[in-house]
């Protein structure tokens, strides 16, 4: 495979350490001795997605991020943060513990930064396309569809934002690491809108325990520490999980892949019982 790093990045020692559907994924040594990431991203119908989080991770400049180095193209030169996954966290500490770590990362990713906010970024409006389209496209034949309960509790959040401002669009276990600086995330989406939404995705996951996503108790810690994090009430943020799971869902329907649609759905039950008892 040829290679073709921007020169003046003064890269060199490429080693491949994982490729996606979206993108190859390098370590590499810069000329003062450091190691660091290259990100190549691959033509694919969502790549404005990744070319976003570059705006995103070029806006925090290291706040609660991995800093960007370089970004010509479709290659992005970022620093490096380690290989420990905040899932690894949930095996040695605890559960609680990672959710703390998650709530602490929000708080330094969405600090205020006195800097003109990138106009590349997604409104979160714009996010929730295919649960707005796929809860039309139920309504008049399931009106008790999760769909359609889900995009009106969407269309409530949009309406009414607690604040606005850059957010990963993308937070959860594997997207963040735990890096020389402390933890830092990984691949934001670069999405404009209610910080509650960065607190959603974190429910579903990590992708392979369902003990822990389906756990009402587990739910229900999770929406007190973002709540009180993100100075939301509970209610306001299992509202943002639900639509999540449900806009996530649709992402999975549009794919044809049913069994992920209805593991978010399942999560998503969960989380509309925890919101019920309130």
């Amino acid at each position: 495979m040829k290679l073709d790093f921007p020169a003046h990045w003064a890269v060199f020692d490429p080693i491949l350490i994982a490729e996606t559907f979206s993108s190859r994924i390098w370590k590499v040594i810069r000329e003062d001795g450091t190691t660091a990431i290259v990100k190549a991203l691959k033509p694919f119908d969502d790549v404005e997605d990744e070319l976003r989080g570059a705006h995103l991770l070029k806006w925090c400049d290291g706040h609660g991020a991995v800093r960007l180095f370089g970004f010509e193209g479709p290659q992005m030169l970022i620093e490096y943060a380690g290989e420990r996954h905040l899932s690894a966290e949930i095996g040695e500490s605890g559960d609680n513990a990672a959710t703390e770590v998650a709530a602490e990362l929000m708080a330094r990713l969405h600090a205020p930064l006195n800097r003109p906010v990138p106009p590349e970024l997604q409104p979160l409006r714009d996010r929730f396309a295919a649960l707005f389209d796929k809860a039309k496209a139920v309504r008049s034949a399931d009106a008790d569809s999760l769909y359609v309960e889900a995009a009106e509790i969407a269309e409530n959040l949009l309406a009414d934002p607690k604040d606005v401002r850059p957010l990963h669009g993308d937070l959860h276990h594997d997207n963040v690491l735990l890096s020389s600086r402390g933890w830092l995330a990984i691949d934001p989406k670069g999405v404009l809108g209610d910080p509650g939404f960065d607190a959603a995705n974190l429910f579903y996951n990590p992708l392979d325990r369902d003990d822990l996503c389906l756990d009402e108790n587990r739910i229900a810690f999770m929406a007190g520490i973002f709540a009180r994090t993100l100075r939301q009430d509970e209610r306001r943020i299992l509202d943002h999980a639900f639509a999540y799971g449900c806009l996530s869902a649709a992402w999975h329907a549009g794919d044809d892949n049913a069994v992920d649609e209805e593991r978010e759905l399942s999560v998503a039950r969960a989380i509309r019982q925890v919101a019920a008892g309130l």
